[in-house]
């Protein structure tokens, strides 16, 4: 084997297997970014929900610390006023459902 069919058949041989194992990491990280955006949005997403959690925890810390450095006497009617909402809420929502049955 000489000249041509030398170089053909070391093309041949080194070139093919190099380019299937650049094709095949060509997809492997292809599949690996897809993988670390999904990742990303999902850490993007619990953010978000912490983020609302917290804000929400923060408005109730701030209701009790008004409750806490306002006067005893208007602390005992803010609580008693929070104890009700709940009682209220839940006959209105017995009322709605008596409501709802009767028609």
């Amino acid at each position: 084997m000489e000249g041509p069919t030398a170089v053909l058949l070391a093309m041949i041989i080194i070139g093919l297997p190099t380019v299937m194992i650049m094709l095949i990491a060509n997809r492997f990280f292809k599949f690996r970014e897809k993988k670390l955006e999904v990742e990303a949005m999902n850490a993007a997403e619990k953010a978000a929900q912490y983020a609302a959690r917290s804000s929400e925890l923060e408005e109730r810390v701030r209701v009790l610390e008004e409750i806490v450095t306002d006067s005893g006497a208007q602390t005992a009617a803010q609580i008693e006023a929070l104890r009700e909402k709940p009682r209220q809420v839940s006959r209105r929502r017995a009322l709605a459902a008596d409501d709802g049955a009767a028609t």
